[in-house]
């Protein structure tokens, strides 16, 4: 909790009131009596300096250019926001007590002086990052811890694969060495086709040969 807290309208503002002195200071020695212009820049800087409000755990003094007003926080019903983002306080009876120099911008601020009594508008938004942090984190703790059991089904398939081609290429070396043999059985003599060809000549050949004894023996 904060002990206390000044909001005060922006110090570069009195720079304007210094500009305004200067730009009107041909004008005010034009004529007698012009001198008079020069309240306008000084009532501007009267106007920064007077304008802010004291906030404290117990109470909120309001300080206006000819006024002040101070609440307590116990007769604080609520915050408004006003017209382009001025703070007022909304009293028990429902009367406004406008906040000179006090923004919605700095209601974190005013929330920590408070002492609770204000609601801090970024207490909700951590809470919310701090939900999405833990719903972003789930889809982390359900990866695998090992990326290698990923890949075991692409490497059994790869696998199977090569065994495949490895019996396809045996099937075909073994149809290959039964082609040999069968065209080396078909050159030997006495087999296949040739063989038997050369055997049944062979035969007629002994027959005829023994046919032609025959005439000669009679």
């Amino acid at each position: 909790m904060l002990p206390k807290v000044v909001f005060r309208l922006p110090a570069p503002a009195l720079l304007a009131a210094g500009l305004a002195a200067i730009c009107a200071t041909p004008f005010a020695f034009a004529a007698p009596g012009l001198q008079a212009v020069y309240l306008l820049p000084v009532g501007f800087a009267v106007w920064v300096l007077r304008n802010r409000t004291a906030v404290d755990p117990e109470r909120i003094v309001a300080r206006s250019t000819f006024g002040r007003r101070e609440v307590a926080w116990s007769d604080v019903k609520a915050i408004k926001v006003a017209e382009r983002g001025w703070l007022s306080v909304v009293l028990a009876d429902d009367s406004l007590v406008r906040l000179p120099a006090v923004r919605a911008g700095h209601l974190p601020t005013l929330a920590a002086v408070s002492g609770g009594r204000v609601a801090d508008p970024n207490a909700g938004a951590d809470a919310g990052h701090e939900t999405d942090d833990a719903g972003h984190a789930e889809p982390d703790n359900a990866e695998p811890d090992n990326p290698e059991a990923g890949n075991a089904e692409p490497d059994t398939a790869e696998h199977d694969t090569a065994e495949h081609d490895t019996a396809e290429h045996d099937t075909a070396k073994r149809g290959t060495a039964e082609a040999d043999a069968a065209e080396r059985d078909a050159t030997k003599p006495g087999t296949g086709e040739a063989g038997t060809d050369a055997a049944r000549n062979a035969g007629n050949a002994g027959t005829g040969g023994a046919g032609g004894t025959d005439p000669s023996r009679a």
